[in-house]
């Protein structure tokens, strides 16, 4: 392997890198906001909303992500009439936008049955100790029920997060040039796909690391009561 070769392919991945980060963080945030309320809407929106979720769950988690980025970014150019007519051809013309949609759809459906799993593990015993206390309603929410329901959720949360920063990679496909579409042009060029890829594979194991610390810090700063000696008899 050439050293000097790999260190030059580093610097060229690198500056995609912050595009990669841009995907992920973009997708993950809104992919996030709309899972939150899949599960609020399926726990509380009776049949219908159960049926809703599950359905949009059966649908993006049922079928591969390549396949969705495909649909939106090529399938949508078929409507390209009624799009520019509602103003949204704009949008989906770009291959960026069309990745951050399709990364946020099927993050979507994970993330909200990882939420829903998380306000499920919420013990009714906690909600009446609350309810004793004289809260209700939205801080009945707020201070008890979500607090506790993201504690449950953050391990699997974490690695929801980790595998969209990986699934960026797909966006390649779609003419993006971040990390491995920067990786796919090099190899092109050189025909050396090993150290490229070699490369590539070391800088999204360096961000997974990171993310991977940083959740094990959020995962200590939430459980306090975990690390609480129990009280000893004088």
């Amino acid at each position: 392997m050439d050293v000097a070769f790999m260190w030059e392919t580093f610097l060229i991945l690198l500056s995609g890198l912050p595009l990669t980060l841009e995907l992920a963080v973009t997708s993950i945030f809104s992919g996030g906001i709309l899972a939150l309320f899949l599960s609020l809407f399926a726990v509380v929106g009776g049949a219908i909303g159960r049926g809703f979720t599950r359905g949009y769950v059966f649908v993006f988690r049922g079928s591969p992500l390549l396949v969705q980025m495909f649909l939106i970014y090529y399938g949508l150019g078929q409507f390209r009439p009624l799009l520019q007519e509602l103003g949204l051809w704009a949008i989906f013309r770009e291959p960026y936008w069309c990745a951050v949609i399709a990364l946020t759809l099927n993050t979507a459906a994970y993330t909200s049955e990882i939420f829903r799993g998380g306000l499920k593990a919420v013990s009714l015993q906690q909600v009446e100790a609350a309810r004793a206390c004289g809260m209700s309603g939205p801080l009945l929410f707020r201070r008890i029920v979500l607090p506790i329901a993201i504690r449950h959720a953050l391990p699997a949360y974490g690695n929801e997060i980790i595998l969209m920063l990986k699934a960026t990679a797909l966006a390649s496909v779609i003419t993006i040039m971040e990390v491995t579409g920067l990786a796919g042009k090099l190899i092109a060029d050189s025909f050396r796909a090993f150290e490229v890829f070699i490369v590539a594979g070391a800088i999204y194991l360096a961000v997974t690391f990171f993310v991977t610390r940083l959740m094990m810090i959020i995962e200590f700063w939430l459980s306090p009561h975990l690390r609480m000696r129990p009280p000893t008899l004088a």
